[in-house]
């Protein structure tokens, strides 16, 4: 695993406790604490250290930096410990082991971006995206090349990667005509969208959520014909450009609505990004309520810096499947203000850090985001790799 895939500084920092309380273990002193969950294992076993018997010296743990925030260090050091144990299952009972990312970068991340991206280029972010370890790469979109130039060569940028191996490439199909085009260009996967928002369906697809819907069943009859997996996104979950706050219960609705009708993961959206774990929860309550916690997935725009948290609370939920774009690419041309999505490379640091496997190689993902960056003339909207591409670049200069 490569050392950029582990949050830096770890070796030589302070260790810190799971509720994030400072706590030093010196030659001389090393105690148990009751209100707290400390790692060292004089702690855990009350233990107390001598200059003969340090924690350092006996214990192979100290030794191995990379460990120290592995789940199976929190759990198995923690269990003997029963209030240490509550507070691990407060706080991380309900996360997954493993998080599938579904990256929509050359989807939803290119969009809505004013230089024009020739087709060479997207087939080859599509390439490196797939060799960084992402299983599921959103590939591009059928719909009018009226309403979304960036993405008029769908048929081409489908052509061009029909060798790729390792990776799913599904593509968004705003109605039947899309599929179908969809379908020729050998596309095995498509994905549709509809809002929670009546404004917003209006000003996005030109129809009302309930005519929307009507739509899209003819989309996945046809799909169930030919075998292909349809995803259903929900934008607008949280708050909608033109209405503001959208309740939890029509999100739920209209999930609900697609995944009847056949759709095999349902991915909701806070489109203009205005969410916080104080509104996300409740929708994500509303929607487990009628869908399976295994058929949900998250698509969070970074506009108030909110993504990470609404993230991390989803987690806490039981949602394992995140959607996010390499290098924050993103924006809905349809939602005036909103910035991009949660960028990858930020995504896999923190589930590193959380010891949630992505089998994403996060050195990788960030040679990727340089390089669309650089084609698009533009800095990285990822704040993990702004700053481990600094790290590199002042260690090269010692």
């Amino acid at each position: 695993m490569s050392s950029l895939e582990e949050p830096l500084g770890l070796d030589n920092m302070p260790r810190l406790s799971v509720i994030g309380r400072l706590q030093h273990c010196t030659s001389t002193a090393c105690r148990p604490r009751v209100d707290e969950m400390e790692m060292s294992n004089c702690l855990i076993e009350g233990r107390e250290c001598s200059s003969s018997n340090s924690c350092t010296e006996e214990y192979g743990w100290r030794r191995k930096p990379r460990d120290m925030f592995s789940r199976d260090s929190l759990i198995w050091k923690t269990s003997r410990n029963d209030r240490n144990q509550m507070i691990f299952n407060k706080f991380f009972r309900g996360m997954p082991r493993y998080v599938k990312i579904v990256e929509v970068g050359p989807r939803d991340g290119l969009q809505n971006e004013k230089v024009s991206v020739p087709t060479a280029v997207k087939v080859e972010l599509i390439q490196k995206l797939a060799s960084c370890g992402l299983s599921v790469i959103e590939a591009s979109s059928f719909v009018s090349p009226k309403w979304v130039p960036q993405l008029a060569d769908a048929k081409d940028v489908m052509q061009g990667i029909k060798d790729v191996h390792g990776a799913r490439f599904p593509v968004l199909t705003p109605n039947l005509k899309g599929f179908e085009a969809a379908i020729a260009a050998g596309a095995k996967e498509v994905a549709i969208f509809a809002s929670a928002s009546e404004s917003f369906s209006k000003s996005n697809i030109n129809c009302s959520i309930e005519e929307s819907l009507t739509r899209y069943h003819k989309v996945v009859t046809a799909a169930k014909k030919l075998a292909v997996p349809v995803r259903g996104y929900v934008s607008c979950v949280v708050g909608c450009p033109v209405e503001g706050a959208v309740p939890a219960e029509k999100v739920a609705y209209v999930a609900k609505e697609l995944y009847d009708m056949g759709c095999c993961e349902i991915s909701l959206g806070d489109t203009i990004g205005v969410g916080t774990p104080g509104t996300v929860i409740p929708m994500l309550e509303a929607v487990m309520s009628l869908i399976p916690v295994d058929k949900i997935a998250v698509h969070f725009h970074d506009t108030y810096g909110q993504s990470l948290s609404n993230i991390l609370v989803a987690l806490q939920m039981g949602i394992s499947v995140i959607d996010s774009s390499v290098a924050g690419l993103g924006g809905c041309p349809y939602a005036k203000g909103a910035s991009g999505n949660v960028a990858t490379e930020d995504v896999v640091y923190m589930l590193n850090g959380l010891g949630i496997k992505t089998n994403v190689d996060l050195g990788k993902l960030m040679a990727v985001g340089d390089f669309i960056c650089t084609h698009l003339g533009r800095q990285s909207g990822s704040k993990t790799a702004t700053a481990l591409s600094k790290i590199t670049a002042d260690a090269s200069k010692i």
